[in-house]
């Protein structure tokens, strides 16, 4: 059962920034009879922001674009701020509005606190989009009836007023999204791994991994705590119970003898899994421990581990040409996910990568390079930076800067057999809308052949 949430500060409510997020967060106030400022530092001139600013004055909303421009003025239109996932914490009107005592709230703390439903969140560097999906299988193999929101593309207040209250949520739950939340306490909470990431926008790991644990900050004893065995942290944080997996007594799902255990009692056999590679199969340990915790049938658990599918833009196969694989992986924005993917492949690998850096150590992937790679072909961005941090891996490294001049030099020279890998290693938004642009992208230049 859902714990009761905390009300909501009063409007009138300024909600910046205006992508997917900021546009659910602004509909769902405004469904609720709430006075709604929109603002967003674009412009008109971005087709899909007029569109959605033409949605939102439809609704009622009254819309700002261009901004801030007075910061201070325009957080004087509101008695509380609601910050999309994107907007940095420096941002003038945020600012603005905490110099002056403003509760700033970001969209998912506005979601859970509209929604009756019991949350179950999921959070990690890598993996959170596969065990996210994967968990809201199960849930549907058992019967039980669940929908899947958050970072993976439906913002968790488009929710609000739409589902009924015994529906499962099942939210990914990025860092961003996690340092705006304030009583945040989903009765469910998984923690997949940590690797440096986002410092570019956190400042330190140590910031980035304080947001990741704002997942557990707020459980109470009757919620559940998932996360992997042997994490170097002193506290996961909050009081709920912990359910670990991994290798290890430790371990209350278990990873041993080529089983997965759950109870003392082999669940499924590693080979039965869905999805191949160690990566997955941690993933599937996570989604299994938080579904077998909140008492889900046993033998829909094992069902939904054997019949999960995967999701779009991670790890991907787009198509077989003349004996060469296509992947998609464009999923993978930093190093720790691009070296999961290299080490799917034992050899011929025909690595895409680059876009915009977030202050990452590209190092760590030159020994998989040489060891995996036929060639690189860098885009975007941090082209220069990774042909820097590949250079001794002993393989051709071209600098290509465009991801149509990526695929047509990756086809001319790969072989049957080989696989054009698609995985940047940095985030999209030098040359893209986001990651999924970037995927669709790749997946019509494969298509087109």
């Amino acid at each position: 059962m859902a714990k009761p949430r905390p009300p909501l500060p009063p409007g009138p409510y300024l909600v910046v920034g205006l992508a997917r997020s900021g546009q659910a967060a602004a509909l769902a106030l405004r469904g609720r009879g709430a006075e709604v400022i929109g603002c967003d530092a674009g412009t008109p001139a971005d087709p899909p922001l007029a569109v959605a600013a033409g949605r939102l004055a439809q609704a009622g909303v009254e819309v700002l674009l261009d901004a801030p421009g007075d910061a201070d003025a325009l957080s004087r239109k509101a008695r509380t701020v609601i910050k999309s996932p994107g907007v940095p914490q420096n941002a003038a009107v945020v600012a603005a509005a905490r110099a002056r005592g403003l509760p700033v709230l970001g969209e998912l703390e506005l979601a859970w606190r509209l929604l009756p439903n019991e949350f179950v969140a999921v959070t990690g560097t890598n993996g959170k989009t596969t065990t996210t999906e994967w968990v809201g299988h199960i849930h549907r193999e058992a019967a039980q009836r669940a929908v899947v929101v958050g970072n993976v593309g439906i913002a968790a207040s488009s929710l609000v007023g739409m589902v009924a209250p015994d529906v499962t949520v099942v939210c990914e739950a990025s860092s961003f999204q996690l340092e705006d939340t304030e009583a945040f306490a989903p009765e469910a909470a998984v923690l997949l791994n940590l690797a440096p990431d986002h410092l570019d926008r956190h400042g330190s790991y140590g910031r980035y991994v304080a947001a990741k644990l704002r997942i557990f900050a707020n459980q109470g004893n009757d919620d559940l705590a998932i996360a992997p065995a042997g994490l170097e942290l002193e506290d996961l944080g909050g009081c709920a119970r912990r359910v670990l997996f991994g290798v290890g007594d430790e371990a209350e799902l278990q990873d041993r003898e080529g089983y997965l255990w759950w109870d003392q009692e082999p669940l499924i056999g590693v080979q039965e899994l869905a999805l191949p590679g160690d990566h997955n199969r941690q993933n599937a340990m996570a989604a299994a421990a938080v579904c077998l915790a909140r008492g889900l049938d046993r033998g829909a658990v094992v069902s939904g581990l054997r019949s999960f599918q995967g999701v779009a833009h991670r790890l991907e196969l787009i198509a077989v040409r003349d004996g060469v694989a296509y992947v998609n992986d464009s999923k993978a924005t930093n190093v720790a996910s691009t070296l999961v993917a290299l080490r799917t492949y034992r050899a011929g690998v025909h690595l895409i990568a680059g876009g915009r850096g977030k202050q990452q150590d590209f190092s760590p992937l030159a020994p998989l390079v040489a060891d995996r790679c036929e060639a690189v072909y860098l885009i975007g961005e941090a082209a220069p930076q990774l042909a820097d941090a590949i250079a001794d891996a002993g393989v051709p490294v071209r600098d290509v800067r465009e991801l149509g001049r990526a695929v047509a030099a990756a086809r001319a020279a790969a072989r049957e057999g080989e696989t054009v890998l698609l995985s940047p290693a940095c985030a999209s938004y030098d040359q893209y809308r986001d990651f999924e642009a970037r995927g669709e992208h790749f997946r019509a230049l494969v298509e087109r052949g």
